[in-house]
C-alpha cells in the first residue's frame, strides 16, 4: 500500500481524532460529510483523521448508502463504521452471578458468558472469575467468529465505586468494605481496568443507545436482586460527586414510618419498594419479569395493596429527584419498569400533581429499554475510555494467558505503586498520577 500523505495539521492533535471515533461509537454508522459537519473541520482534515483510525483498525469505511445518518442528498459520501473486533470487556457482579461480555466498538454485544454463585461473591472471588471467564471469551471469540483486540475491562458493582482508584467503598448486598477491584482485575489482566456503580453505568447506557438517547438530563432507576440503583445524567455528564457516590437514589428518604434498611437509616425507597415484597405476594420468581408482569395483570386485590405502596414509594423519590436536578426523562428499569407498565400514567400524573409548578411539565417517564444489556453496555463504555480519550496512544490487545501469568506474578510488586486515579496495565506508559481532582473529572466524562 503506498504510504498516505502528511495530514492537515488540524488532524494532529490527538484531540480530533478521539473526536470523530466518538461520534462514530456513540453515533453508529455515519457518513463522512456527517462528520465533517459535526466537527467543524474541514473535510481534507476528516479524511485524514478517518483515513488514521481505519490504519489503527478502528474504524471502516463502506460504500455510501442510502439510510445513514447525514446521508443527505447530491454527492454520496463513504459510511464510516466503529469496528466490531475491537471490543471492551464488561463483568458485571451480582450477589447470584458474575457476568463477563465482550462488546465491540460499534455496540454489539459479541460474547457473553455468565457463572451463577451459590452465595454472594467475594471481591477476590469476583476478581478470579471475571479474568478467567475473559480468557475463555478471547479463546472462544479467536476459534469462532475470528481474533478480538480487547482494549480494556469496565466492571459494574451494585455498591459506592470510590472514583480515583476504583475500590468499592461499600457494597451491601454483596458484603464488601473497602474491596479493591480494579487494580488486582488490571494486575492479573494486564489490561486498563475501571469499575464504577452499575446503576451510574446503566443511566450512561440508557443514555447512550436506550430510551434516553440523546436526551442530556436522564435519571435512571433500575430495581432487580441488589435493591434499587439510581444513576443521574445532568447537562449530558454524569452526576458523580466529590468521591464518586452520587445518584444513589434507593437510598432516598420516602418514608417516616418505613422498614429499617441495611444501610442504618429507615423509610429508603428499596426498603418500601422491594422486588422482593412484590414477587414474594405475586407467587412469581424473583428474577422473572415476564411471570411479574402477568401475575400483575390478574389485578388481585392483594397484589394491588402491594403495588399502591410501591408506587406511592416511587412518586416519593421521584418528585424528590425531580426538585433536585430537574430531568427531561425517568427511565424506570428492572421490576420498577414492569410496575411502570402496569400502571401506565398513574406514576407520572402523581408526580406532577406533588411538584413543584413548571418542575414536571416537560417530564417522561418510560420503561429502560436495553434489557438485559444494559449493565453490559454501561460497563464497556468505561472499559472503552482510555481509548476514547487518545485512540493512537492506546491499542491495546488482550494477551495471552503466559503474559497474563506474568502479570498476575508481578502483582505484588505493582500493589506497592501508589493507586493510580483509574487502574491502567502495570506496564502502561501513560499511568495517570495520584491528583484525585483529574480522576473525578474523568469519570465525568464516560
Amino acid at each position: 500500500m503506498a504510504p498516505r500523505a502528511a495530514p492537515p495539521a488540524g488532524a494532529r492533535a490527538p484531540g480530533n481524532a478521539a473526536r470523530v471515533l466518538r461520534l462514530v461509537h456513540e453515533e453508529g454508522p455515519i457518513s463522512r460529510a456527517e462528520l465533517t459537519r459535526r466537527t467543524g473541520l474541514n473535510r481534507s482534515t476528516t479524511l485524514a483523521l478517518v483515513g488514521e483510525l481505519v490504519d489503527l483498525g478502528l474504524v471502516h469505511e463502506d460504500a455510501p448508502a442510502t439510510g445513514v445518518r447525514g446521508a443527505g442528498v447530491g454527492r454520496p459520501s463513504p459510511v464510516v463504521r466503529a469496528s466490531a473486533d475491537v471490543v471492551a470487556a464488561a463483568a458485571v457482579v451480582e450477589i447470584d452471578a458474575v457476568t463477563v461480555a465482550l462488546v465491540g466498538l460499534d455496540g454489539s454485544v459479541r460474547h457473553r458468558r455468565a457463572e451463577p454463585q451459590a452465595a454472594p461473591p467475594t471481591a477476590a472471588e469476583a476478581v478470579a472469575t471475571a479474568a478467567r471467564l475473559l480468557d475463555e471469551l478471547v479463546a472462544h471469540a479467536s476459534s469462532t467468529t475470528g481474533p478480538v483486540r480487547v482494549v480494556g475491562i469496565g466492571v459494574a458493582v451494585p455498591g459506592t465505586v470510590r472514583a480515583e482508584d476504583g475500590t468499592v467503598q461499600y457494597a451491601p448486598h454483596l458484603g464488601w468494605h473497602d474491596e479493591p477491584v480494579a487494580e488486582p482485575l488490571a494486575d492479573r489482566t494486564g489490561l486498563p481496568v475501571a469499575a464504577a456503580n452499575d446503576a451510574d453505568l446503566g443511566a450512561w447506557a440508557e443514555r447512550l443507545a436506550g430510551s434516553g438517547r440523546g436526551v442530556d438530563d436522564v435519571v435512571y432507576l433500575n430495581g432487580g436482586a441488589s435493591g434499587i440503583g439510581g444513576g443521574v445524567i445532568t447537562a449530558g455528564r454524569p452526576l458523580i460527586g466529590a468521591d464518586g457516590y452520587a445518584g444513589e437514589l434507593g437510598h432516598t428518604f420516602v418514608a417516616a414510618n418505613g422498614i429499617r434498611c441495611h444501610c442504618g437509616a429507615v423509610g429508603c425507597l428499596e426498603t418500601e419498594a422491594s422486588r422482593e415484597a412484590l414477587t414474594s405476594v405475586a407467587g412469581t420468581p424473583p428474577d422473572d419479569l415476564r411471570a411479574l408482569a402477568a401475575a400483575l395483570a390478574e389485578e388481585r386485590p392483594d397484589l394491588e395493596s402491594v403495588v399502591d405502596r410501591q408506587v406511592s414509594a416511587l412518586v416519593t423519590a421521584l418528585r424528590n429527584a425531580i426538585h433536585t436536578v430537574n430531568p427531561e426523562v425517568v427511565v424506570l428499569g428492572g421490576f420498577l419498569g414492569v410496575l411502570l407498565e402496569h400502571v401506565g400514567d398513574r406514576i407520572l400524573d402523581d408526580v406532577r400533581a406533588q411538584s413543584m409548578p413548571g418542575t414536571a411539565d416537560r417530564l417522561r417517564i418510560v420503561p429502560a429499554a436495553l434489557g438485559d444489556d444494559v449493565l453490559t453496555r454501561g460497563a464497556a463504555e468505561v472499559g472503552f475510555r482510555e481509548l476514547l480519550r487518545d485512540p493512537a496512544a492506546h491499542t491495546g490487545a488482550a494477551r495471552p494467558a503466559s503474559a497474563r501469568a506474568d502479570a498476575a506474578a508481578a502483582a505484588p510488586a505493582a500493589a506497592a505503586q501508589p493507586a493510580a486515579g483509574r487502574t491502567r496495565a502495570p506496564s502502561s506508559p501513560n499511568a495517570p498520577g495520584t491528583d484525585r481532582d483529574a480522576a473525578a473529572e474523568e469519570a465525568r466524562t464516560p
